[in-house]
């Protein structure tokens, strides 16, 4: 018998140490059948919802006894649904899921902050990890057993010399001025009755190392703490450990650690986890109690940082100067692990890099950042480990306290020949479920969405970032170009709101959105040369847009509440910016403003389409002074539009219509301001012209002369783009949704840079910065590991495979199947797993008689297009091929024949089976 799968607690697979006392669940309904038209769930403690009549399968608010600390229990669902012919079946139980609540209160916490006594603090990037050591005696074997931990820095926790979990970098990076995550363990099979030693290993982390371009240090603080307790339940009674003062410190293998810099460790200074004292390891004292808050702890919403894959070597090369060259074929984040260490006493240096140089070592000269300090002068590229080996048996470095952004590593000063069973290379990231996929007849657009899945899974670690060497930052404008192609392909709806719980905790009192997220604030070193570029137009909006784009892959509309504040405080800058500010030059032109000018925000600081092809060097300085107003009232604009739809979704019609209203003004100012009496943009650039027809910012008798003026701009450039960051994403559906889907096919298969194809050819493996990032001669340009250009993959699904979601529909509910064939592809197939199952969509077409027509009276004898779709349960998707009649189909697999290019009166040729 069927029964619901994938259940969901908060959108998380797994539930321990949730701080939510009203957790929202959810399910998939089973495949095979029309619609669900009831459901039931049940606990372990006693909650019954009974029979409710509903479709709903997400977003379910739990509604049984009172959560507090450490509670759990157990839940699991049954539905009713309706067949085919109406007849409604109830399906088995679905397995069960563990919801259990972390710690909720500051006085659940025995556990006291610790550090360690730093008379003088090394320099940044030169600190040492510290041990931290308790060891207890339990009078009989747990039966139930949890640890409970954080810190100010990263840590790692072992028991009995064991590590506690699977989690990496925890606790995770967070705007740590206001949020910190604690991470809950089960560990009861890591005690035993008797003597039992916990190990915390803490390193300087997000919280105090170096980060981001700048290289700022002790962004959040200048000393690192440990908070961690141990419940123990046995048959002898309940028993808590916590951090304090009688816990020891030590000094670890570790003897630097840096984000950025890299790890440096000694395996003679390993001490195994063993029983530390004062007498026996060296430089054992007592840990430092500090003072510390607890109203900034919070359990998970996103899944964890794990290792999700490793890679072997594809080649290893031993260069003349004895260095080793390990390449992995493909550019990741994470770190090596190296089980070759060497003699006792040598030290292996590990120089990681993304491109080799013409010695054939690994470079790091393109990832250098500017010195802000030093202008005209360079930083270090950072990314070197170091090892010293000890000669103990069965030696394994693996620096899991800082992580790198490589294809390549330079093996040095290790005289044994590596063997790629000696190295692999650990892909660290966020564990996404993957819920997308996407294939096609040509081998290159198949190649070229691999590189974008791999730009992205390297930039999903903890935040959405924009690279994973150079900066490793959560910019606001590339998670808001990108989450629509990441929400396809994985199930980012945890990632993303736990990312905009900092990108609120940022935001400024007048309504700013800093422009990375999580942010320091000012204590950043860096604060005064960054903070004149935050509230930027495409970069701000991220606000609204992110969790909008949230909304409509889950149709969980709490997402949307979750934020709405922070989204008018966003509206609420913008609109007075633009109500009390001009630009110097129209004010210079014209003493009085004219009425529409009131609309328009053309004054402070915007990054505009930065980095067009072609165009100027980017820079942040002259972007303070010049007037971008033709972008930044575009996103005005489109900000006030989605935030009165998002008003409509949240009941709140009086704030909808004054939106919608506020957003019909701006339009009308944009097109008076920025489009000529012909009608074409005035300030014309492939960019604007994008922007002007995606954000619907010209009248509907003027997008032909727009879309015209758009495609002469490409078309004198050789038939090549030339967007920029923020309008690349929608540079191809404008074209196809205006009657230019050729040519937009023909960008897409464009070879010479600027293209995608031209990143494919010269053999990335992910996505470039640049689009010239190995330039023809070879050479490295800038970061090689960028995924917002990346988001022309949409693209692929929604056109060439033809999926996508029907307008105004949210969590999949209601579907759009249009293949839109072109470049000679013959065959595409995409999936995704909504919330109410999973959507396939399949299409050939062949050069004569397809096999599949024989059972069609009336199909076509000189080349068919066959296409197939599965539709999940409560799913109504509408089918639009060429030839054919639109069809409207519900749940069920469905066979559909039509000619390319036929006639739209034709009947349709169809089977389904649900």
């Amino acid at each position: 018998m069927t029964a619901p799968t994938r259940l969901r607690a908060e959108h998380l697979p797994a539930a321990l140490g949730l701080t939510v006392t009203t957790p929202r669940l959810g399910w998939t309904p089973p495949a095979g059948t029309s619609s669900q038209t009831a459901y039931r769930i049940t606990a372990s403690n006693g909650w019954d919802t009974g029979r409710q009549e509903s479709a709903a399968c997400s977003g379910i608010p739990y509604t049984g006894p009172a959560l507090d600390s450490r509670s759990r229990f157990e839940w699991r669902v049954r539905t009713w649904n309706s067949g085919e012919d109406g007849t409604e079946t109830p399906t088995g139980w679905s397995q069960p899921m563990t919801v259990e609540l972390g710690l909720l209160h500051a006085t659940d916490w025995t556990a006291q902050w610790i550090g360690a006594d730093e008379p003088e603090i090394p320099a940044a990037g030169e600190r040492p990890g510290y041990a931290f050591t308790k060891t207890f005696t339990l009078d009989a074997a747990p039966h139930k057993a949890r640890a409970y931990a954080t810190a100010h820095g990263i840590y790692e926790l072992f028991i009995n010399g064991r590590r506690v979990g699977d989690q990496q970098l925890t606790p995770g990076s967070t705007s740590y001025n206001t949020t910190l995550q604690v991470q809950a363990y089960d560990v009861m099979d890591l005690l035993v009755e008797g003597s039992n030693t916990v190990r915390a290993v803490l390193t300087d982390g997000w919280y105090r190392g170096t980060f981001g371009y700048a290289r700022d240090a002790g962004m959040y603080g200048t000393r690192t703490a440990l908070l961690a307790q141990l419940e123990v339940e046995s048959a002898a009674g309940r028993q808590t450990i916590g951090t304090d003062g009688s816990w020891l410190v030590s000094a670890t293998e570790i003897t630097s650690a840096d984000l950025m810099a890299g790890e440096r460790v000694d395996f003679r200074m390993h001490d195994g986890g063993s029983t530390l004292s004062a007498g026996t390891a060296p430089g054992a004292r007592p840990a430092v109690v500090r003072p510390g808050g607890f109203t900034a702890l919070t359990g998970p919403l996103a899944p964890p940082t794990r290792v999700t894959r490793e890679l072997a070597p594809v080649s290893i090369t031993r260069l003349p100067n004895g260095h080793q060259v390990v390449d992995f074929g493909q550019n990741i984040h994470g770190w090596v692990r190296l089980s070759q260490l060497g003699a006792p006493g040598g030290t292996v240096t590990l120089e990681y890099g993304e491109a080799l140089g013409p010695d054939g070592d690994v470079t790091r000269d393109h990832l250098r950042p500017h010195n802000f300090r030093a202008p005209g002068a360079f930083l270090d590229a950072g990314q070197v480990d170091t090892v010293t080996a000890s000669g103990a048996p069965g030696g394994v470095f693996e620096p899991r306290h800082t992580t790198h952004g490589f294809q390549y590593v330079s093996v040095q000063g290790l005289a044994t020949g590596l063997q790629p069973a000696d190295i692999s290379a650990c892909l660290v990231r966020t564990d996404l479920e993957r819920i997308g996929t996407f294939s096609c007849s040509d081998a290159r657009l198949n190649k070229l969405h691999d590189i974008v899945e791999w730009s992205f899974l390297d930039n999903s670690c903890e935040v959405p970032t924009d690279c994973p060497q150079r900066e490793k930052a959560g910019w606001t404008g590339d998670w808001q170009l990108f989450i629509p192609t990441a929400a396809y392909l994985f199930d980012v709806t945890g990632f993303s709101r736990k990312w905009l719980r900092d990108v609120r905790a940022d935001q400024w009192e007048n309504g700013v959105i800093a422009n990375i997220s999580p942010s320091p604030g000012p204590a950043a070193t860096s604060a005064e040369f960054m903070a004149f570029t935050n509230g930027s137009a495409g970069w701000g909006d991220a606000i609204v847009i992110v969790p909008w784009e949230a909304y409509l892959a889950t149709g969980d509309a709490s997402i949307l509440a979750e934020n709405w504040d922070a989204m008018q405080r966003w509206l609420g800058f913008v609109r007075t910016t633009a109500e009390t500010q001009r630009h110097a030059a129209r004010a210079a032109q014209a003493p009085l403003p004219a009425a529409h000018e009131q609309y328009l925000w053309d004054t402070g600081f915007n990054f505009g389409e930065w980095m067009e092809p072609g165009g100027p060097e980017p820079d942040l300085f002259a972007a303070r002074t010049a007037d971008n107003g033709i972008v930044a009232t575009a996103y005005y604009r489109h900000t006030t539009d989605l935030m009165a739809r998002i008003a409509r979704v949240l009941g709140f019609a009086g704030e909808a219509a004054a939106l919608a209203e506020l957003s019909a003004n701006v339009r009308n100012a944009w097109e008076t301001e920025y489009l000529d009496a012909a009608g074409q943009v005035t300030r014309a650039s492939q960019a604007n012209c994008v922007r002007a027809l995606a954000f619907d910012l010209v009248s509907p008798e003027r997008r032909a002369t727009v879309t015209a003026q758009l495609a002469g701009l490409i078309r004198d450039a050789g038939t090549h783009l030339g967007t920029g960051f923020l309008s690349t994403p929608y540079l191809l559906p404008v074209l196809a949704d205006n009657g230019e889907l050729d040519l937009a096919y023909e960008l897409l298969m464009q070879d010479s840079e600027p293209s995608w194809l031209a990143m494919v050819d010269r053999g990335a493996t992910t996505v470039w910065e640049l689009w010239n990032g190995i330039d023809a001669r070879g050479t490295a340009r800038q970061s090689l590991n960028h995924y917002s250009k990346g988001a022309v993959v949409s693209f692929l699904h929604r056109y060439t495979a033809g999926l996508r979601q029907a307008h105004d529909s949210a969590g999949w509910e209601r579907l759009v199947i249009e293949p839109r064939p072109g470049a000679s592809i013959t065959s595409a197939t995409t999936s995704h797993q909504g919330p109410r199952g999973l959507i396939e969509v399949a299409w050939t077409i062949s050069a004569g008689t397809a096999p599949e027509a024989a059972a069609f009276e009336g199909a076509p004898d000189d080349g068919v297009l066959t296409l197939t779709a599965m539709i999940p349960a409560g799913t109504t998707a509408e089918v639009l091929l060429p030839g054919r009649a639109a069809a409207v189909v519900g749940p069920g697999h469905h066979t559909f024949l039509a000619a390319p290019g036929g006639d739209s009166s034709q009947p349709e040729l169809m089977r389904s089976t649900l």
